[in-house]
């Protein structure tokens, strides 16, 4: 027994000093990964998040990809601030807890809210989609177009409700810059997320919405889609939209949701290297891209490289257009 004793303590002090010497991680890289791996999705089940997320992963278990599944963990709430601060607070930065980013989403938040994510403790992965949002009315609505429902809310300041996936999302940015490009002043409705936001379109409880072309795209039957926040029209899913630019109206891409995968800060680089290499390669499958486009989901595949500049530009491109939207 005292043997046993001494060989645990033994080993003990020996993964601690390798621990200390940052070379365990990378020891433990070489067999990365050797089990499933959990994504956290800070948006509810069946949402665009949650719905993409669970496509572009399903190949995850593939010899050429991943080697082990990935499982969709939802933590939804505040726009998707319980999840991430969850996520930056208690994950391990193993690579086996990894989570669904949304941008502009979470980098708006840590600057307009005291958050417990950044881009400065979170590593991004690879990106699969751009999801530009659409502003909506249900299909029994009175308006026909943006301009109609703009001018309403011209004459009628605060009773045009609008919906959206919670403060400072994609949505809740576009209909900022449609107020401060129109002059309208508008009702916010914030819900937990876009499942939420297009259920009070669906059901009347609101005006209007903003949600996201994917969701609007499924249900397209029962929606009026007046208008697209981005520069160009989405020939792809939505080619009789006009953009909002088109109608005169200074509303841009700033809305756009990127959605890809990240980990923690000190997650090993071994690992990480592992992830980006397999996940670009999983996005690119031919049946990921084929359920994608079944479900009305564009996709938008970057490589880590190509989404640490991204974070950078919209981290430096939000803090001075929120400077403005803020205030509205």
């Amino acid at each position: 027994m005292k043997t046993l004793s001494y060989l645990r303590k033994y080993f003990s002090c020996l993964i601690l000093s390798l621990l200390g010497l940052g070379l365990l991680p990378y020891a433990l890289a070489d067999d990365y990964p050797d089990r499933p791996i959990a994504v956290t999705v800070a948006y509810s089940p069946g949402g665009a998040t949650d719905f993409q997320a669970r496509l572009v992963t399903m190949m995850a278990a593939q010899e050429d990809y991943l080697t082990q599944p990935i499982v969709i963990v939802n933590k939804p709430g505040a726009g998707g601030q319980v999840g991430w601060n969850w996520f930056a607070e208690k994950a391990d930065a193993d690579g086996y807890q990894l989570a669904a980013y949304n941008v502009p989403h979470f980098i708006a938040q840590s600057i307009v809210f005291d958050t417990k994510y950044s881009i400065d403790n979170l590593e991004p992965i690879a990106n699969w989609g751009a999801d530009p949002a659409v502003l909506i009315v249900n299909a029994d609505s009175e308006y026909n177009s943006a301009e109609e429902l703009v001018e309403f809310a011209k004459n009628n300041p605060g009773k045009v409700t609008v919906s959206g996936a919670g403060q400072f999302t994609g949505h809740h940015i576009a209909l900022l810059q449609l107020a401060q490009a129109t002059g309208a002043e508008f009702q916010y409705i914030p819900t937990k997320g876009g499942v939420k936001a297009m259920q009070r379109v669906l059901g009347g409880n609101v005006t209007a919405g903003f949600n996201n072309l994917s969701d609007s795209f499924r249900s397209k039957d029962k929606l009026k889609i007046l208008a697209i926040a981005d520069l160009e029209r989405n020939t792809e899913f939505l080619p009789d939209v006009p953009t909002f630019k088109e109608l005169g109206i200074e509303v841009d891409n700033s809305s756009v949701n990127f959605r890809g995968i990240m980990a923690k800060k000190d997650t090993p680089p071994e690992v990480i290297d592992k992830l980006a290499a397999g996940t670009v390669k999983m996005f690119e499958d031919g049946k990921v891209a084929k359920k994608m486009n079944e479900g009305g989901s564009p996709m938008h595949i970057m490589s880590r490289d190509e989404v640490v500049t991204m974070w950078q530009e919209r981290q430096a491109y939000l803090t001075e257009l929120l400077k403005d939207l803020k205030k509205e």
